[in-house]
């Protein structure tokens, strides 16, 4: 049976150990070519296709579909901003936000924190 040798062995020329690497760089590009762009991992879509101006506006409007569609680029679901749910989402949204910003400029209550506590136990 013959040894298969590292291409970092002693016994070989710094040109065999250039041709190893790029054989090792070639098989690793074609695994990598050879996955698919588009698909379901665990019931979860991804997509890594180049992104498109009219596959973008496509995905983020599909009036036949529900709330979340399918992302046009990466891993997950996105709003379909075809659908009435998806305002309304975003509407709480912007309304949470404007009242977590709005409501930093309230003085802090310190003294009520100094308070002792009674716990009764039954």
């Amino acid at each position: 049976m013959r040894r298969q040798s590292h291409p970092n062995d002693p016994g070989k020329s710094d040109e065999q150990r250039g041709r190893v690497k790029c054989l090792s760089h070639a098989r690793v590009l074609l695994v990598m070519v050879d996955k698919p762009q588009s698909g379901e991992l665990f019931g979860v879509p991804y997509n890594f296709e180049r992104p498109s101006l009219k596959r973008l506006v496509s995905s983020y409007w599909e009036p036949g579909d529900g709330m979340l569609v399918e992302k046009p680029f990466g891993i997950g679901y996105t709003l379909n901003l075809a659908n009435w749910r998806a305002w309304v989402v975003l509407v709480v949204a912007a309304a949470m936000l404007y009242l977590e910003r709005r409501g930093g400029d309230e003085p802090f209550d310190e003294d009520a924190e100094d308070e002792p506590v009674e716990v009764v136990v039954d």
